[in-house]
This record gives structure tokens, sequence and C-alpha cells, in this order.
């Protein structure tokens, strides 16, 4: 057995389908779904090393690359702040106006980190 049907083992034990999301479960292919151990750029290698490159790119957010200097960068000098207050934020307000003023019509904008909350926003 390999480095990623273990962790798959593992994970079936206590993870709901091995998988945090049903999309990621291979169960419509057939195999074992390879477990990220890191990446960078373009690519990311399994628990096994083998390299891939990466075409889904966390369907989106990492449309730059995995570990881009200036992400890292950005990333270090707002976590050197905190991480979580649970309270609005400067930041947040720069977003908003950021957002507002790029996409015509557009009058407000609310950042949310689920569906529930999106959902419950949009009522």
């Amino acid at each position: 057995m390999g480095a990623n049907l273990d962790l798959f083992d593992r994970a079936r034990r206590v993870i709901p389908g091995g998988v945090n999301s049903p999309v990621r479960a291979f169960g419509s292919v057939g195999g074992t779904p390879y477990f990220v151990d890191r990446a960078e750029g373009p690519y990311v290698w399994d628990a096994e090393g083998r390299r891939y490159i990466d075409y889904v790119q966390s369907y989106g957010p990492s449309i730059l690359g995995h570990a881009h200097p200036a992400v890292l960068e950005a990333i270090t000098r707002a976590a050197s702040a905190g991480t979580s207050y649970g309270a609005p934020t400067e930041a947040e307000v720069v977003l908003a106006e950021m957002v507002v003023d790029r996409i015509a019509g557009l009058e407000a904008v609310r950042f949310v980190s689920s569906g529930t909350e999106a959902t419950m926003s949009a009522i």
C-alpha cells in the first residue's frame, strides 16, 4: 500500500467518505484520491512524492500558483497583526470599496465564509 491509500484509509475512519467534499472522493472515476503534501507554483506533490500540474488551483483562489512570494508576503504581513477578530476591520472596508469601485452597478458587498451566511445575507 502507498501513502495515499494509507491516508485515505485513516481518513475514512474519521471523515465521512474519507475526504472533505464528495467531489474529491474519486468514487465516480475509481481509484484512490491523492493527498497533497506540498505545493509550489503550478505544481502539487502527493504524499508519495509524485508531482502533478495543479489544474484545479483550488477552484480559483490559487490562480497565481501556490506559495507565490507576493502572496506569502501579504499573508505574513496581515497575519502578524492577528488572524481572526470576530469584528470588522479597516481592511474589510478597503476591500469592499475596491470591489464596489470596480463593478459597475454594484452598490455594496458583504464578505462571508459559508453558503449559509450568503443565503442569510441575501434574505
